[in-house]
């Protein structure tokens, strides 16, 4: 086990809205998101991890958006991009399984052109939920190997 990072931002999405809605915490069960309009929908694409990197990879390409514009659930200061499906993360109460990575979004055109390309292999990660709980902001982002 290795702490390799922390959450910065929570986010879900709501029934009848496209925004991010940002939270201090949420719950999680072996659906997924408990609050989030996907929940019980696709348990392997429960959850969506991305890093800090891949903003300041489009940053560095002139693009300029807000934390969430990536559909991200989870924002935090550690890349897991390298991560492959099985491996486990733990996240507060919260045991977290990579599943896959996450496909690019015809919405990312509508911020830039470019960002597709850019963040083809960083945009971020699906992970399903093996041991529910309550993830909060700042919650210690540990590598169980």
């Amino acid at each position: 086990m290795k702490n390799v990072g922390k959450v910065t931002t929570l986010f879900i999405s709501v029934q009848g809205s496209s925004a991010r809605i940002e939270k201090e915490s949420f719950s999680l069960d072996t659906r997924g998101i408990v609050e989030d309009k996907y929940h019980d929908t696709n348990i392997n694409r429960s959850v969506l991890l991305t890093s800090k990197a891949s903003y300041a990879l489009a940053n560095e390409h002139g693009i300029e958006m807000p934390f969430g514009a990536l559909g991200e659930n989870i924002l935090m200061d550690y890349n897991p991009y390298h991560l492959l499906p099985g491996d486990q993360l733990r996240i507060g109460g919260v045991l977290l399984e990579i599943s896959q990575n996450c496909t690019m979004c015809d919405h990312l055109s509508n911020i830039d052109e470019s960002l597709p390309t850019l963040l083809k292999n960083d945009r971020g990660i699906f992970a399903k939920v093996i041991e529910g709980g309550v993830i909060k902001k700042e919650d210690v982002v540990t590598l169980l190997k």
